[in-house]
């Protein structure tokens, strides 16, 4: 399926990177607080990935951000997050109000993080698969 036919089917999509232990514990986090359950998950390393990051005009071999699409737009880094946490559960909410902090001092933050993950969080070394209850979720 190409990447338009990909997002008019799922207007909330997450690409993470399949074989970062942070990025499976965010995927997890947001399984179990996403209680509507409208965002979908794919990783950067599969097929469905590799179309969508095309689709944003991201390299499809370096991945140091997370990409969040909704309704057809795409959000990167600290942006990403702030919009994906409006969507689950309990007070995660309230986290959103982070929007109003600079873009610029956000996303040294998230990059600080999200460059440095594999040696503070870990590397798997195969893909994130879902559990067979969680396989409608994924892409």
């Amino acid at each position: 399926m190409s990447a338009e036919g990909l997002i008019k089917n799922n207007p909330k999509i997450i690409l993470f990177d399949g074989v970062c232990c942070l990025c499976a514990a965010w995927v997890d986090f947001v399984v179990q607080r996403n209680t509507a359950q409208d965002i979908q998950f794919a990783s950067v390393q599969s097929a469905q990935g590799q179309a969508l990051l095309r689709w944003c005009q991201l390299p499809t071999d370096e991945f140091d951000t997370m990409v969040y699409i909704e309704h057809g737009q795409a959000y990167f880094r600290s942006t990403a997050f702030l919009r994906v946490v409006k969507h689950l559960n309990k007070g995660w909410p309230l986290l959103s109000i982070g929007r109003f902090c600079p873009s610029m001092l956000r996303d040294w933050l998230y990059d600080r993080i999200a460059l440095n993950r594999y040696r503070l969080f870990g590397k798997r070394e195969v893909c994130l698969l879902p559990t067979p209850a969680l396989k409608a979720r994924f892409l």
